[in-house]
């Protein structure tokens, strides 16, 4: 059984100036994300210069840890995680 216990925030504070960046490293582990999650301010004529990706990852420590570094390798990308242990 795979462990599924990590929960990974990524804040992005220039949406448009990250995001493929952040989308090629999140392509690259696709495999070992189980859920993803993203959420910005928007309306009708504006939308947030900032999100938040939340993630379900599968995946050992070590994995999780060059995820999380090479994420941070982009500017204005901030990284949090947590395990879920019930």
């Amino acid at each position: 059984m795979q462990n599924c216990t990590t929960i990974m925030a990524i804040l992005q504070e220039n949406r448009v100036e990250t995001s493929v960046k952040v989308q090629g490293v999140l392509t690259k582990y696709g495999c070992h994300i189980r859920v993803r999650l993203g959420l910005h301010d928007s309306g009708i004529d504006q939308c947030s210069p900032s999100g938040l990706i939340l993630l379900q990852l599968c995946s050992d420590s070590s994995l999780t840890e060059q995820i999380e570094k090479e994420l941070q390798a982009i500017p204005a990308v901030k990284i949090k995680y947590m395990t879920l242990d019930f």
